[in-house]
């Protein structure tokens, strides 16, 4: 398994850790997934780039 195998599965952890399910956190909005969100982006974009 390689580490770009490792990273997407951890981003994708990530994205699913942010989703605001629980009542205490439904006032955050879509703040946490959206930051994740471009993170991700920003990595998949360099995975496609071959620069990972």
């Amino acid at each position: 398994m390689s580490i770009s195998t490792i990273l997407v599965i951890v981003l994708i952890l990530l994205l699913l850790g942010a989703l605001p399910v629980y009542p205490y956190s439904r006032s955050w909005g879509y703040y946490p997934t959206g930051g994740i969100g471009i993170l991700v982006a920003v990595i998949l974009v360099l995975l496609l780039l071959r620069v990972i």
